[in-house]
């Protein structure tokens, strides 16, 4: 086999863990993301099943994606109705999508306890509404759910699950070991079984139960499948699912299988963190390949054989994924990044590697304290222009005040006040009030600034993050706060970390407006 094709179901399947929930524009931006890695397909939701995956399939209509397909999830049809009838399928088809993804149940436990039908009903089912789906779709894949528990209880009868989704059509079966249980040795034997009696190409979906998702994943391929699924960092329900951080890079590094091209592959490192900063989780330092310490040495024999040749203790190159070899009592790496993202932003460094140098160093104090800019290129495109000296000085803030009233048992009351000199030497001073503190000096700056820079009117928030870095210092903890703007063409987001929450948010919300002016006179 020399490629499989990549199935992404963070946007669904991984919104369903604990301490997850992704915003419309949240799920866009991870969108745009998975397609400029070359996701192949992206599962975008259950469309019939809530208004913010409703919402998703008709905004993600405006998106133009380069590779991607979107995919809408759903179940096959209810029992004792016709497929036609059912507002699940219904809605799969309302959503736009060319491509659909359909559940069914292969375990006779569930058939009887779960939909409280007929193994045969459960049969027509699955048949009738693939055919139903693929009488409209361009593609439609069929998730044989809990498809290895079903296959050990009662072979025969999953076989004949598989059988009936091929008779409606499917493009595509994957077998789902939904409750990860699975163990490695056991995939190579049913997937064989399978492909005996089934002629449609096969997928895999593991979950992470027994820490065997990715392993029982590689093993499938091995014997087969041409699709994996998974979600990025391995979110999920429960333990969570195949970890396509380390699956891609398993296929591609160690089984030489085509997945997507060496140059994106360089990029899996920023995907991985980007996701973790949108869905407001710390990006966990041991992840294999992309982790900050999955190339990190620290003193003796590691760091003077490393240092010499990186192959005695390190498995692939960390470039091959975008990371970087550390050794933590002198870090070495930096510059590459910036050269990297300085050609990204079309600013020149040619020449320049006295003030490479200088940025690598201010990046490292920042990120000490706490900032972190996956998911916050505007703050870093701000940071390095300005530290090249490419950065116009559009004010200068005199001063702000927000003042926050609460009298007895109503609502607190949040005023801001600023002043500020203009690019001409004219001060001004606004005033505004707001549902919060950084709500207020959001509107009280605007309206300062509005004076110089009308065109800033364009710009919205439309996200706002924060997260607590020292957990244990209780209300004194730094924080990073984590915005999105938007200007009707374009989204960037900036990041601010302090130790008080308005000082930070200022922050963020100054490097939103300071990137909009700096892409508009680029």
């Amino acid at each position: 086999m020399n490629s499989v094709t990549l199935y992404d179901t963070t946007l669904r399947d991984g919104t369903q863990a604990e301490d997850i929930s992704l915003s419309v524009h949240d799920k866009l931006r991870i969108t745009e993301q998975l397609d400029d890695f070359g996701i192949h397909y992206i599962e975008g939701g259950w469309p019939g099943s809530n208004p913010r995956d409703i919402d998703f399939f008709r905004e993600v209509q405006g998106l133009t994606l380069k590779r991607s397909r979107i995919v809408a999830f759903g179940s096959t049809r209810r029992g004792g109705i016709t497929p036609g009838r059912d507002a699940n399928l219904r809605a799969i088809i309302k959503s736009g999508v060319q491509v659909a993804t359909l559940f069914g149940k292969s375990w006779d436990l569930h058939v009887k306890h779960a939909l409280h039908v007929s193994q045969k009903e459960n049969l027509a089912m699955i048949r009738e509404s693939v055919a139903y789906l693929k009488k409209r779709l361009d593609e439609v894949i069929y998730d044989a759910e809990h498809f290895f528990d079903g296959y050990k209880a009662n072979p025969e009868y999953a076989l004949q699950t598989l059988e009936a989704a091929e008779a409606g059509g499917a493009d595509l079966i994957v077998l789902c070991d939904t409750n990860g249980g699975t163990l490695p040795f056991e995939i190579g034997v049913v997937m064989d079984r399978v492909s005996e009696r089934i002629s449609t190409p096969l997928g895999i979906h593991a979950h992470n139960d027994a820490e065997m998702a990715v392993a029982n994943s590689i093993l499938a391929v091995r014997h087969g499948a041409v699709q994996v699924q998974g979600t990025i960092n391995g979110y999920g329900e429960r333990c969570g699912n195949a970890n396509l951080c380390s699956l891609i890079p398993n296929l591609m590094l160690k089984l030489k299988i085509s997945c997507v091209t060496k140059q994106n592959l360089t990029k899996l490192k920023d995907l991985s963190r980007y996701v973790a900063e949108i869905a407001n989780l710390p990006h966990n330092k041991r992840y294999p390949y992309v982790g900050d310490s999955a190339f990190a040495h620290k003193g003796g024999i590691h760091v003077s054989a490393v240092r010499k040749v990186a192959e005695t203790y390190e498995h692939v190159r960390p470039e091959s994924v975008g990371n970087h070899q550390r050794v933590l009592v002198s870090d070495l790496a930096g510059k590459s990044n910036i050269l990297y993202k300085a050609q990204k932003y079309g600013i020149n460094v040619e020449g320049r590697s006295k003030e490479v140098g200088r940025i690598v160093r201010q990046l490292k104090q920042l990120e000490n304290q706490g900032f972190q800019f996956e998911g916050a290129e505007g703050s870093f495109e701000v940071l390095m222009r300005k530290a090249l000296g490419k950065g116009k000085r559009y004010f200068d803030l005199l001063g702000f005040r927000v003042i926050n009233e609460k009298r007895g048992e109503s609502p607190t009351d949040c005023e801001a006040t600023i002043m500020m000199r203009g690019p001409d030497g004219r001060v001004v001073h606004e005033a505004a009030v707001g549902n919060g503190p950084v709500n207020a000096l959001d509107q009280a700056l605007r309206k300062a600034l509005y004076a110089f820079y009308p065109e800033l009117k364009e710009v919205r928030l439309s996200d706002y993050k924060v997260r607590v870095l020292t957990e244990k210092k209780g209300t004194s903890a730094n924080v990073r706060v984590l915005t999105e703007s938007c200007d009707g063409t374009d989204c960037w987001g900036t990041v601010g970390v302090s130790e008080n929450v308005v000082e930070a948010s200022w922050q963020a919300l100054v490097d939103s407006l300071v990137y909009k002016l700096m892409k508009d006179k680029r």
